[in-house]
């Protein structure tokens, strides 16, 4: 053999021992971010039917961390002088007992804005004042947590939310979302890109519509993806919404920490009779967040200063991850309404105290 032959094997086997090389270390790599076992079965169903959520021990610790309900004060009771008749421009809690009134004041205060205190709604020189819109959207907030508890049981049940659910200590809550323009594209032709090819955290970093929200969180088209018509006819069902659905899809399962199957019946996405009963549910919810954006959030366009909107001058609005923040159940399930009876339903205004 040649001289020029042993160079070039030796050359490929030079070459093929750094693949082989790189191939390792990139396999050690990616098993070095695998989660690895034991895996803990969560069930959120009957036994038998196979609805467990699964988690490892790291996942499962983090996300009981994030999601831990705080302290609650004891509760007053109702009796004593009724707020809005003791306090001035009560108009949302004023048939609540002084008690009742003081302790949630307390408790939103470590909710939405421990840090910043009662300033952050209220002109402590004048408490009546309205002037603060803080304290206007907070109204509003008020009145959407009773409307959500008293009128959306079919998505919250009796566990029901608080400021809390979303708030999770921060003035503004953590996950919004306002309308999304997209990033600059070309004239013409080019230019109508469908919402798509800008991969965003909301489609899962895929090239899926970046804002799955607009079309069915806020406006209510229809969530679709087969067609029930074999051939063109009044049935307009297109790719392109089935690429929108499942944007959303997508976006609802990172919310949500769960799989398409904790919904559907993968072998059948459409066929409702096998699906789980939490897709009856996530039907409910997806109604519930375009009446919490439409009717409450919507509402204060007015209100939000312009370092409070959006890139086109919107409102924020809310999501699934607004109150799941990466878990089934929002808290674990914990029952927020037990010791907050007063974000159950309106409060009866007895009393609104001098104006």
């Amino acid at each position: 053999m040649s001289e020029g032959n042993y160079i070039l094997k030796g050359g490929l086997y030079a070459v093929a021992l750094i693949g082989v090389t790189a191939g390792t270390l990139f396999g050690l790599s990616m098993v070095s971010r695998m989660n690895r076992p034991p895996i803990i079965s969560v069930q959120r169903g009957y036994r038998g039917t196979g609805l467990d959520q699964l988690y490892t021990p790291a996942a499962l610790a983090a996300l009981q961390a994030a999601n831990k309900m705080p302290g609650v004060l004891p509760e007053p009771g109702p009796n004593g002088p009724k707020a809005g008749a003791v306090y001035k421009n009560v108009r949302v809690l004023g048939g609540l007992s002084v008690g009742q009134f003081t302790r949630l004041m307390v408790t939103f205060t470590g909710w939405v804005a421990p840090k910043q205190g009662c300033a952050y709604c209220h002109n402590v020189a004048n408490m009546a004042d309205d002037t603060n819109y803080t304290k206007r959207v907070a109204r509003r907030m008020i009145q959407m947590t009773q409307n959500i508890n008293a009128n959306w049981q079919q998505h919250v049940a009796l566990t029901g939310v608080t400021c809390y659910t979303c708030h999770r200590g921060n003035p503004v809550p953590q996950y919004i979302w306002f309308h999304d323009p997209g990033g600059p594209a070309a004239g013409g032709y080019s230019e109508s890109h469908m919402g798509m090819g800008h991969p965003t955290g909301a489609a899962g970093d895929s090239s899926l519509p970046y804002d799955p929200f607009s079309p069915f969180l806020e406006a209510a088209y229809n969530i679709r993806v087969q067609s029930e018509q074999a051939l063109p006819g009044a049935d307009n069902h297109s790719i392109k919404e089935t690429e929108w659905t499942y944007s959303l899809m997508m976006n609802m399962s990172q919310s949500l920490g769960v799989n398409c199957d904790y919904c559907h019946n993968t072998r059948d996405l459409g066929v409702w009779s096998d699906s789980s009963p939490a897709r009856v549910t996530a039907w409910y919810g997806i109604r519930m967040v375009r009446d919490i954006n439409t009717t409450y959030l919507d509402s204060l366009q007015d209100v939000f200063p312009p370092n409070r909107l959006g890139p086109t001058g919107d409102n924020p609005k809310a999501y699934c991850m607004t109150c799941h923040q990466g878990v089934y159940k929002p808290l674990f399930g914990v029952s927020v309404l037990k010791k907050f009876p007063e974000l159950a339903k309106p409060v009866p205004a007895t009393g609104t105290g001098p104006s």
